[in-house]
């Protein structure tokens, strides 16, 4: 594999990219700055000028990924217009797109124990990804009587935790973990279920 380092003008991204190869290979906890020095092409001073530690790497790793889950979530979200329904599950079926296309970012976002408030250009890309997904459900939500209708962020955090089950149980290759059915059938399954507990779609669908 060819170093990449100086010679591509962006020591800082070169780093990131070392360190997402890393915690795909070993895990978040399972590197040292000096690995990602020597797999970036520079010495263990050099990261120094850009991070100032391990958790410093792992939180920039982290925000580029939701800057790009964000803009994943939304182009889902987009492609559903104009039915809110469709919008909805979009969004749902990119969590799990996200998680197999970009395991390196996934991990460093939700399993490396990095604060996302670590810095404020984190918690404001973090923000604006979970915004997608708490908008698709505030539209969807509109059409659930007033009287039961929960806080959109809550419809939102029950998809999210239940994509992030179907993630971290079923489609990650966990040691033991096997999935009863294909990933992606599973999630869907189960936000149906919970949409026609809701109302929102019709009970033989």
């Amino acid at each position: 594999m060819p170093k990449r380092g100086y010679h591509h003008g962006n020591l800082r991204q070169a780093l990131v990219e070392a360190a997402l190869a890393l915690i795909e290979a070993k895990g978040p906890a399972g590197f040292t700055l000096s690995e990602a020095a020597k797999q970036a092409g520079v010495t263990p001073a050099a990261v120094y000028r850009h991070f100032g530690g391990r958790d410093d790497l792992i939180a920039e790793a982290a925000r580029q990924g939701y800057e790009i889950f964000g803009d994943v979530m939304q182009y889902a979200y987009d492609s559903g217009q104009p039915s809110a329904l469709e919008a909805f599950e979009a969004t749902g079926r990119a969590y799990l797109a996200f998680a197999r296309q970009h395991p390196g970012h996934y991990i460093a976002m939700f399993e490396s124990g990095v604060s996302v408030n670590r810095t404020p250009e984190l918690a404001a890309a973090a923000a604006r990804a979970r915004g997608v997904l708490e908008q698709a459900a505030g539209d969807l939500s509109r059409h659930i009587p007033a009287d039961r209708r929960p806080p959109a962020s809550m419809f939102s955090a029950h998809v999210w935790a239940m994509s992030h089950g179907v993630v971290e149980l079923f489609a990650r290759n966990a040691p033991g973990a096997q999935a009863p059915y294909d990933p992606q059938a599973l999630l869907e399954a189960g936000i149906g279920i919970y949409l026609r507990g809701l109302g929102l779609i019709d009970p033989d669908r």
